[in-house]
């Protein structure tokens, strides 16, 4: 039986699995690693970091699994830049997903581009996490990196050189970047002309399950792997996660609660919706496309709580041995659905669906002095709920068919979550039996390349099944509806105080 290697490089860090070609999971390796703030709305990544975890982690895997595998596929954190010398060598710390400094450059690109145009063009407007501002901010602030750039790269396709010496990508992440002609899925020579970004520094693009390269000698002596295993182009890591979890045809939704929220749904034809506030991107699948709706804090809100105010949960899971998590969950479920009118706003690191809004700031509205941690917990968990409501909607304005959502990432296996999903949507929720999230998506990917599965269609088909099914209940859904309605109220209300206090901050900066 052949066995397939997935790697997905996470924001907090790089997890390598193995699969059998049933999709029978033997064994998983993770290596985690840190980001930096420099300033505010800052964040960076070292590469390097990327690179030693993925290197442990693979040799953690293959020792633990004792097999050799026919192919390996990738994913990672989309959106961020890596700039690259001739020689390979990183100039600058990579500016990752969700850093918000290129609200300048945004406006530039739509300025130069026309908005009509740029949206014609990629699907999608400039938004500040997105790869081309980050080049265009590099320019415009640290000349010298650029003019010494070879290649900017995605992170995954960072690993994919340090494993193979080639420089390529795929079309589902290349989509992110502002650069790329989503409809006819290669990059916009047009776009690419107008920001005056030359071809040239940009890797070449592969479909998903395509071959990109080899595991090079140097790299197979250094993560035990044999030199000349095939590494598939891989995807973005919701598109790969949503391969992962049989997101490959029409009708099927995925909620993802990770370090970010994502409503994921796949397309046979492109979608756009019209006021830009869903992205619209290649799939993974040959031949598709998908809509999505991005919350940048959903799993981070709930990360932020933990590290802020939970810390008597973190100290007694440790003795526990358990998930401060669960604990947290736990706590949240003694508070009564609504948490008494507590609602979160969770835009602690700006947002994206669908407000594109880099100084959108997270809230806590309804305080009172009856509100205890329990609320609070549950307030978060309830207000991220809500944020992945919104892009629901926004699916359901054009067209896009839900005939089920399946639940995935972290927060995915929160039996309390789920149900405060179920009920804030009014939809059924739905897990599979594959909870690996992107690594194992990538693998099937791989598994398509070397010609173990005839489409991307079958590997999901002959891997993952439905697990379990969390209805709606019928109360819930109408208090929730109530509470929605004023969470959806609060954005326009405050967001030129958010202005306001940016400006604040600015100008205090400086």
């Amino acid at each position: 039986m052949s066995h397939l290697m997935g790697i997905d490089v996470g924001t907090t860090g790089v997890k390598v699995l193995i699969i059998n070609e049933e999709g029978r999971v033997l064994g998983s390796a993770t290596e985690e690693y840190p980001f930096s703030t420099p300033h505010p709305n800052w964040a960076e990544q070292n590469p390097e970091d990327w690179w030693d975890g993925t290197i442990k982690a693979i040799k953690n895997v293959l020792e633990l699994t004792g097999v050799s595998v026919a192919g390996i596929g990738l994913s990672g954190q989309m959106h961020g830049a890596v700039f690259i010398d001739r020689e390979g060598r990183v100039l600058r710390p990579c500016i990752m997903w969700c850093d918000q400094r290129t609200a300048k450059q945004c406006d530039y690109i739509t300025e130069t581009i026309g908005k009509e145009r740029l949206f014609e063009l990629t699907c999608n407007p400039a938004l500040t996490g997105f790869t081309a501002p980050k080049i265009i901010w590099v320019r415009e602030n640290e000349r010298e990196v650029l003019e010494k750039t070879h290649k900017v790269l995605l992170p995954k396709d960072y690993i994919r050189f340090r494993l193979t010496g080639t420089f390529a990508t795929e079309v589902s992440d290349a989509s992110g970047t502002s650069l790329f002609d989503v409809r006819n899925r290669c990059w916009s020579e047009e776009v690419l002309s107008s920001l005056r970004i030359p071809r040239e520094i940009m890797p070449d693009v592969f479909e998903s399950p395509e071959i990109s390269g080899k595991v090079s000698s140097s790299a197979a002596s250094l993560t035990g792997l044999p030199a000349g295993t095939p590494v598939a182009g891989g995807g973005g890591d919701q598109a790969a996660g949503a391969v992962g979890n049989g997101i490959v045809r029409e009708g099927i939704i995925s909620s993802t609660l990770g370090t970010s929220g994502v409503i994921f749904g796949s397309c046979d034809e492109v979608k756009v919706e019209p006021e830009r506030r869903l992205h619209t991107f290649c799939h993974a699948v040959p031949g598709k496309w998908h809509v999505m709706g991005v919350m940048l804090s959903a799993g981070g809100s709930f990360r932020w709580l933990r590290d802020t105010i939970c810390r008597e949960e973190i100290e007694t899971a440790k003795k526990k041995g358990v998930d401060p998590y669960q604990l947290m969950t736990e706590e949240a479920a003694k508070s009564p659905r609504g948490s008494e009118g507590l609602i979160f706003l969770p835009y602690l690191a700006g947002e994206r669906t669908p407000y594109p809004d880099p100084d959108a700031r997270g809230v806590f509205f309804g305080l009172t002095l009856r509100h205890g941690k329990a609320h609070l917990i549950r307030s978060v968990m309830e207000g991220i709920a809500y944020g992945l409501r919104d892009s629901l909607e926004l699916m359901k304005e054009i067209g896009v068919g839900m005939d089920e959502v399946r639940a995935s990432g972290g927060g995915a296996g929160s039996s309390l979550w789920r149900q405060i999903q179920a009920d804030v949507n009014n939809l059924e929720m739905l897990t599979t039996s594959v909870d690996e999230g992107p690594a194992f998506g990538a693998a099937l990917l791989a598994g398509v390349g070397v010609g173990i599965y005839n489409s991307v269609e079958e590997a999901c088909s002959q891997t993952i099944q439905v697990k379990d099914r969390m209805k709606p209940v019928k109360e819930n859904v109408e208090l929730y509806e109530g509470y929605y309605g004023v969470y959806h109220s609060l954005y326009p209300v405050l967001k030129r105080s958010y202005k306001d206090v940016a400006r604040l901050m600015k100008d205090r900066i400086s």
